[in-house]
């Protein structure tokens, strides 16, 4: 079982910066993909980053390739997203989430996530 704890958001103005945190206990990270997805008012939840903790890789939806930064503190246990150059658009609740490693697969989508957390809202102003 893995526990997932957000923090970190709060408000931004369009062109600033927030840094989420995801800190995991109960296991560690080392065999899941850990990915960040969001929820805007009215919308379907979707993905947005992911880290691979065995590879070390980053996936990205294409909106946040180049101002968002998925990474990881491994004394920590924790997961970081840097998010830069923030538009009114990236409001909504972020949530982080993990899934086991299965081979390559790197989740996309929410139903493909096994834990969850609480989630954390970002508002940005323009």
């Amino acid at each position: 079982q893995v526990q997932l704890v957000e923090s970190g958001g709060v408000l931004a103005q369009a062109g600033g910066s927030l840094r989420l945190f995801c800190a995991a206990s109960g296991r560690t990270f080392s065999c899941y993909v850990i990915g960040c997805l969001r929820q805007a008012l009215g919308k379907e939840r979707e993905f947005v980053a992911a880290f691979s903790w065995r590879s070390a890789r980053t996936y990205y939806v294409d909106s946040v390739k180049g101002r968002f930064t998925i990474s990881r503190d491994n004394a920590k246990n924790t997961v970081y997203l840097q998010m830069n150059s923030l538009k009114p658009e990236d409001t909504a609740v972020y949530y982080c989430a993990a899934h086991p490693m299965r081979g390559a697969v790197i989740g996309r989508r929410p139903d493909e996530y096994d834990y969850w957390g609480q989630g954390t809202q970002v508002t940005v102003s323009s």
